[in-house]
């Protein structure tokens, strides 16, 4: 009787509202906006290598809880119940995590790490109870999850408890472990591990929380250019900035939603072992577009503060690193869902790669306008020759 109950509690698989994304998740979604805003602010306030570091084992950590949620939503329908109460104490969870991430590393670890190791074990453990009865695959699959969370959570922690250095090497160690996991099949003694089989996923779905996480940080970056223009004294030179950081924001949208999630979304649904496909092209190819996004909020914040500045490498890390890494990002998406990769975005990377030429010759202005300039070379490249290659009227089955 147990099981059957919970049987009302999953997607329907094969419905028109399989993929449909609910108001719960775009509600739930809220509390990372809060979180991709701490992240682009602590990175910018400590922009040094150990702020780096520190700001991308953040990245990785914000990323993989969410990530693991959106997974679980595949399976668990939000406008039941007991999913929307799990999805609302994993909201408040996050938004103590997210008040927690300037102040991780020092005082508020212990938020920081307890909030994370909630969401993870607890969001876990409550969808191994969801499945118990109903679908003995994919229960025995997050059973093994929940184990290695836990095995985690230990280091997380331990982190939480220790300072400086000793705190950095845990929380380190905690995250390659759950990194590691899903490559090796969440393998666990006398459990087995998970297979690609395993995963039977709506590639729509997951397509659809990607690109939706994704507007949340590109949503960010404008709101942050708005905020510091409004708050800076006008001069054209900051015109011209805030034009520059607009411009750069809209054709990383470009590159991203022209044709890489829909395209995504078609491949994972018609491949024989979706959920492999899913794993590198969602969970794992996502990362490095988050990252160079929330390095191109940093970078909008260096072009209004040091405009006039010559740039250098540090300067550069940022107007130059955020969008190559995006494009690094998009290469790895796209390369895995249509099995080549673009010439465009490798093309890019090598003008970016060409910009470090002209340093310290240009100010820092001149140095986003160039880099802007290449991501809208890239961004009509690749409209250019996919357009003249598949023309956008042809219907996605028959790309």
């Amino acid at each position: 009787m147990v099981g059957r109950g919970k049987e009302s509690w999953q997607r329907a698989k094969g419905s028109k509202n399989e993929s449909k994304v609910s108001f719960v998740e775009l509600f739930f979604d809220l509390v990372f906006v809060f979180s991709i805003s701490q992240l682009s602010h602590a990175l910018a306030n400590h922009f040094t290598l150990l702020g780096a570091l520190e700001a991308i084992m953040l990245v990785f950590a914000v990323w993989w809880v969410w990530v693991f949620t959106a997974w679980v939503t595949n399976w668990l329908d939000p406008d039941r119940m007991p999913v929307r109460i799990m999805l609302f104490v994993l909201m408040f969870a996050g938004l103590v995590l997210s008040a927690s991430i300037p102040d991780a590393f020092g005082e508020k670890g212990i938020f920081f790490a307890g909030a994370y190791v909630f969401m993870q074990v607890g969001r876990s453990l409550f969808t191994a109870y969801a499945l118990k009865g109903v679908s003995a695959g994919n229960y025995r699959n997050f059973i093994r999850i929940s184990s290695w969370l836990i095995f985690s959570g230990i280091f997380w922690i331990a982190g939480a408890v220790m300072e400086g250095e000793a705190r950095l090497m845990l929380w380190l160690a905690a995250l390659v472990i759950e990194y590691a996991a899903p490559a090796l099949g969440f393998r666990v003694p006398g459990l087995g591990k998970s297979t690609a089989a395993d995963w039977n996923v709506s590639g729509a779905h997951l397509a659809e929380r990607c690109a939706l996480f994704i507007i949340i940080c590109l949503g960010e970056a404008v709101l942050q250019a708005g905020k510091t223009f409004a708050e800076e004294p006008l001069s054209p030179l900051m015109v011209v900035v805030f034009i520059t950081a607009f411009v750069g924001t809209v054709a990383m949208w470009w590159i991203y939603f022209q044709f890489g999630h829909e395209r995504a979304a078609h491949r994972i649904e018609h491949d024989e072992t979706p959920g492999s496909l899913a794993r590198q092209a969602f969970t794992y190819a996502h990362i490095p577009i988050l990252a160079g996004i929330i390095l191109s909020v940093v970078s909008d914040e260096l072009l209004f503060s040091h405009s006039h500045d010559r740039a250098d490498m540090h300067i550069a890390a940022a107007v130059l690193g955020g969008p190559a890494i995006f494009l690094i990002g998009n290469l790895w998406f796209k390369g895995a869902t249509t099995g080549r990769p673009p010439l465009s975005h490798l093309a890019g990377l090598v003008g970016l790669a060409l910009l470090l030429l002209t340093l310290p010759m240009v100010a820092v202005y001149q140095l986003g306008i160039l880099a802007t300039a290449v991501l809208v070379v890239v961004a009509i490249w690749e409209y250019a020759s996919l357009t003249r290659a598949v023309p956008l009227a042809r219907p996605p089955g028959n790309h």
